[in-house]
């Protein structure tokens, strides 16, 4: 009979004689000032009705949850406990029960979240940046929209057509402003899923010579016009019977039918027999995508740059919607730890501080790695003792060199 034999070595829960350094867990929470948390706490008074649960570790349990994929209060305060020795050593001398966890995501105030994910971003944007491989324009460019995470109850309510069964479940929009040459939010704002797209745009503040795109959900005339004399440009699609006027119409050389502009003119948006209503002077150009066939009308305030400059901007609006894949594929959205708006939001917030922190991490490699391959690797060896970033360059010689004598199994 087969029996499986460990060697005669006494192991521990926390530290053994082949561990050095710090755990992962500890060097992702590197990346965090543990006195700003408590500055902004203060300031947030999110600390006022708690004497053992406070921010920081209401913050550190629910970006354990975060790394490691829970999908409930039981997988988090279980898997929290089971290393409790080892979260010790990292200043964490509380386990949460699963009715403290709840409670806190239900009442605690979520705008100390929201300020935690905005430190974050202004203190390591620099790093996130790598404009130097990107053209001019696209170092300015700022995209926008909005993802809707579905929910399991009629929390809030969602968009669209009543369902064939009649059964319609709830669902938040995400509203999302990212710069293209850092690939993380620097603007989010969270409805309910059937508000409007379009007063998210009217809270930006876009410098001079910035370069916004969006879709066709955000249609604001008086807002264009607003960009436009604050000299910032903007780019979108024209929806389906839109009013406009031809004002100068451009002659296409062939040099430009060959990379597919089609049209290239000079436009007023608007009802002509509506003195009210505002009116914007546009550039209308359509691109034919040889590759699918298709033709895409954009519209624009800019009158300088080419033709195919507008066609390749709005192209990098499909940069936001790999964020939302990333996003979604990546950390545990699909199951929350509350049924209620406060829990929603506080997980949803973590989940952006834990992406903000890989994309971080992800700099420091000197190999190209998908986020998705970082997210996997760091949720298994969580409460490993190993350098982060030796480790992702080179997983398995790194686990060689740490763990020279590990334990092995022998069969017999």
């Amino acid at each position: 009979m087969s029996t499986l034999v460990l060697p005669q070595k006494k192991l521990d829960m926390g530290k053994d004689a082949s561990f050095s350094g710090q755990p992962i867990f500890r060097q992702l929470l590197n990346f965090i000032n543990k006195k700003k948390i408590y500055r902004l706490a203060q300031s947030k008074q999110s600390d006022r009705y708690y004497k053992r649960f406070d921010t920081y570790h209401h913050l550190v349990t629910m970006l354990y949850c975060m790394f490691h994929d829970c999908t409930s209060l039981r997988e988090v305060t279980t898997g929290m406990q089971a290393c409790y020795l080892r979260l010790k050593h990292l200043g964490i001398n509380y386990c949460p029960r699963r009715s403290t966890l709840s409670d806190a995501n239900k009442n605690r105030n979520v705008e100390v979240f929201e300020a935690i994910h905005k430190y974050l971003y202004k203190k390591n944007r620099r790093i996130l940046s790598d404009s130097p491989s990107l053209k001019k324009w696209e170092s300015q460019l700022f995209i926008v929209d909005s993802t809707t995470i579905s929910l399991f109850k009629d929390i809030l309510k969602n968009a669209g057509n009543n369902p064939i069964n009649g059964k319609r479940k709830g669902g938040i929009k995400v509203h999302t402003l990212i710069k293209a040459d850092e690939d993380v939010p620097c603007l989010i704002n969270m409805n309910a899923a059937a508000s409007h797209d379009t007063p998210f745009i009217q809270n930006m503040k876009l410098t001079k010579g910035s370069i916004v795109v969006f879709d066709k959900a955000y249609v604001d005339y008086n807002q264009y016009n607003k960009w436009t004399n604050e000299q910032v440009t903007w780019v979108t699609r024209m929806r389906k019977g839109t009013k406009y006027r031809t004002v100068l119409k451009a002659k296409i050389l062939p040099q430009a039918l060959d990379i597919g502009i089609l049209m290239d003119n000079k436009i007023i948006l608007g009802h002509n027999h509506n003195k009210k209503k505002a009116k914007v002077n546009a550039r209308l150009v359509v691109y034919l995508d040889k590759s699918t066939n298709k033709e895409f009308s954009f519209i624009t305030n800019n009158l300088e740059l080419h033709a195919i400059d507008i066609a390749n901007i709005y192209k990098r609006r499909w940069q936001i919607e790999l964020l939302f894949k990333r996003f979604k594929q990546s950390y545990p959205l699909q199951s929350f730890l509350g049924d209620n708006v406060n829990a929603i939001k506080i997980q949803i917030w973590t989940s952006l501080i834990a992406d903000l922190i890989l994309q971080c991490i992800r700099t420091k490699l000197k190999r190209k790695m998908s986020h998705s391959g970082v997210a996997s690797l760091i949720r298994i060896h969580l409460m490993t003792y190993i350098d982060l970033v030796r480790f992702l360059n080179n997983p398995e010689a790194s686990l060689l060199m740490q763990y020279p004598r590990g334990p092995t199994l022998k069969l017999f």
